[in-house]
């Protein structure tokens, strides 16, 4: 898909291809961490002492790095959502005049915070090599932590480009529901349990490919550095909920924009 282009974008079709890359990138991020510890630490607020701040090291790490990003234009660009949009500086290099795809309030549909609070809570355990800490691996933990939540983010809110291509499709069904307020049967309307299907079947073969050794796989030792089953777990748990959720926080205001 071309952002430049909004009939590419739009695109069921185009999104869906867009949305399986997305895959490859998390597991073989997920892939990253999986050699580190769980590092509760970089996760502690105040846990280190950082001059002016009081988040925690990977709030830190993560804010300066958005702030670099943002000075190459990343959060120009519409599929990027930052996790500290009041902190993101003006970029170095010429704006891009990207026409409009989606609704003008998309920018308030952020859902990063809920998105690092899953993360921390709940898939960095499954995807540790183990608990407890590694003070030799701290940052580079972290910086594999960025790469995923970044990615993560970026996959969830494509949400924002499903809800406005079913949108287009079925602008009537969606603008009665939308109306009434219907929350229920626009969370039916959306999901399409076949597909959802075909992903976490897709994720757990791409998991065994991926995640192994390929001179060993036929190997009795062989061993996923992440378990096929929680990449789809991770995937039923939380990345499609927090999707479903963009898609239905944008379509309930998308009347706005008419």
């Amino acid at each position: 898909m071309d952002f430049l282009k909004p009939e590419t974008v739009l695109d069921l079709a185009n999104i869906r291809d867009a949305l399986v890359r997305m895959e490859d990138t998390i597991i073989f991020n997920f892939l990253e961490r999986s050699q580190y510890f769980s590092s509760p630490s970089v996760y502690e607020l105040g846990k280190f002492e950082i001059p002016n701040f009081q988040g925690s090291f990977l709030d830190w790490t993560l804010m300066n790095l958005e702030r670099v990003h943002s000075q190459v234009r990343r959060y120009e660009s519409p599929d990027e959502v930052p996790f500290f949009p009041d902190e993101i500086l003006p970029p170095l290099l010429p704006s891009i005049n990207y026409p409009k795809i989606l609704a003008s309030f998309s920018d308030e549909i952020n859902i990063n915070d809920l998105i690092k609070e899953n993360y921390i809570e709940h898939i960095v355990p499954l995807i540790s090599t183990g608990s407890g800490e590694q003070p030799e691996n701290l940052g580079s933990c972290t910086v594999c932590d960025i790469d995923n939540l970044q990615a993560l983010s970026r996959r969830i809110h494509f949400g924002k480009f499903v809800a406005e291509a079913k949108f287009q499709n079925e602008r009537e069904k969606y603008t009665k529901l939308i109306q009434e307020k219907d929350i229920a049967g626009i969370e039916e309307a959306i999901t399409n349990s076949a597909v959802e299907e075909r992903i976490l079947l897709r994720l757990i073969e791409k998991g065994k490919a991926y995640g192994v050794d390929p001179t060993l796989k036929f190997s009795q030792n062989a061993q996923s550095k992440v378990s096929p089953e929680y990449l789809a777990k991770i995937y039923k748990d939380w990345v499609i909920p927090l999707t479903k959720k963009v898609e239905v926080d944008y379509l309930l205001r998308r009347l706005e924009e008419e």
